[in-house]
């Protein structure tokens, strides 16, 4: 995108704002009574869109909060906005007081001193947070260092249909020998749609010795060495997929409807809820479940952070701190209200609130927090670049 480079030219240091202080909350409470936070976040879901209007009431019913959603197509327009008043001069009220943001926007508006914070880690919620078991402290590998806020959970998890495969896969060694016993019967979204890459990142991960290297961008000195078994993997892997490799589903829903009409038995999915939203909706058989790997699955967050020259910080915190909270992740964890994973860690919570979750109907095909294991950090996106480039060429024609 033109505008990192940008963003990299016009980095100042010093202009991350020191106040309002967010380990003094009772000061922040005091100033954010009466704000208003002009959110900008994806508005293209009914569900989404409801579901922060739903934030607004509440934190403007129990803090004088008002929050208002601005709807983005995509969440580049608000890093555009920022970057145009840091242009301008315009370092203080700017138009943005809190972003949906994650990934490359994150990282160039970090790079480039364009947020406010460190503010996350000083919220009360925070506590609250499984920083062991959820990537959150990094985003897409750059370090986040409190200055976004997390608030839902992506983890892959695969969906099978128990009519035909009976027990759940464990590692993609295991999944290998089922497709030799069962030709046909998978496949995934065709590179470079971000599932069927998706699939080649979780492939990669797992079947790594050590999967920090991933960490790290892709070195011409290890590559050949660390994509070893992901190729010889696929080789193997690719005449035993549905048509025998030689065409691939679209994109994520087309890969379902292989599976609703029995051509497949076994899909890749970057949603937790996806398969029980499904079957209510339709689209699956009833005997659809879902499965994670033993090594865990990849996973990322999404999350908020703040502008630097916001000029409702205080009420942004406020809106970041009750999306962590027990009752907005419960919520938001509901398949009938967005079936989002969360990012709180189950033993830090009350008796009560552990309720909360224990007590929602998550569907049939949906794994509970707990068995949804360990989360793998997505690796360096040099890597999704590069093997998404080499599967074309090595595969993208057929067999």
């Amino acid at each position: 995108m033109k505008y990192l480079a940008l963003l990299a030219a016009l980095a100042l240091p010093g202009l991350a704002l020191a106040n309002p202080d967010p380990a003094d909350w009772d000061a922040v409470l005091s100033e954010a009574d009466g704000q208003t936070v002009f959110w900008n976040a994806w508005g293209g879901s009914t569900t989404t869109n409801d579901f922060i209007a739903w934030v607004g009431e509440r934190v403007a019913q129990d803090y004088g909060v008002t929050l208002e959603h601005v709807k983005l197509t995509d969440t580049a327009d608000a890093v555009t906005r920022v970057l145009s008043e840091r242009q301008a001069g315009e370092n203080e009220d700017g138009a943005i007081d809190l972003i949906w943001i994650n990934g490359a926007n994150f990282a160039a508006m970090k790079e480039a001193d364009l947020l406010f914070g460190p503010f996350a880690e000083q919220l009360p919620n925070w506590a609250l947070v499984d920083t062991d078991g959820k990537t959150v402290q990094t985003d897409f590998t750059v370090p986040v260092e409190g200055y976004e806020a997390p608030w839902a959970m992506a983890q892959v998890v695969f969906m099978y249909d128990t009519a035909d495969v009976p027990q759940p896969l464990t590692s993609m060694p295991a999944l290998l020998d089922w497709a030799r016993a069962n030709p046909g019967r998978f496949t995934y979204p065709q590179p470079p749609d971000f599932l069927g890459a998706t699939f080649l990142k979780q492939a990669l991960v797992d079947l790594s010795d050590d999967p920090s290297v991933l960490q790290d961008p892709v070195s011409e000195e290890t590559y050949s060495g660390v994509t070893g078994p992901l190729w010889a993997f696929l080789d193997e892997l690719t005449p035993l997929l549905w048509r025998e490799g030689r065409a691939y589903p679209a994109s994520g829903p087309a890969q379902l409807q292989l599976m609703a009409d029995d051509e497949i038995d076994l899909a890749i999915s970057f949603s937790p809820g996806e398969a029980t939203a499904a079957i209510a909706n339709f689209q699956l058989p009833e005997t659809v479940r879902t499965f994670v790997l033993e090594k865990g699955t990849i996973g990322n967050a999404s999350f908020v952070a703040i502008p630097y020259n916001s000029g409702s910080a205080a009420g942004a915190m406020v809106v970041a701190n009750f999306l962590m909270s027990p009752e907005a992740q419960a919520r938001a964890q509901d398949p009938e209200v967005l079936g989002y994973g969360t990012v709180l860690d189950m033993d830090a919570l009350t008796a009560e609130d552990r309720a909360t979750f224990d007590a929602l109907d998550l569907g049939v095909a949906t794994l509970s927090p707990e068995d949804l294991g360990t989360v793998q950090a997505e690796p360096h996106p040099s890597w999704m670049t590069r093997i998404t480039n080499d599967w074309v060429d090595r595969y993208g024609s057929g067999p």
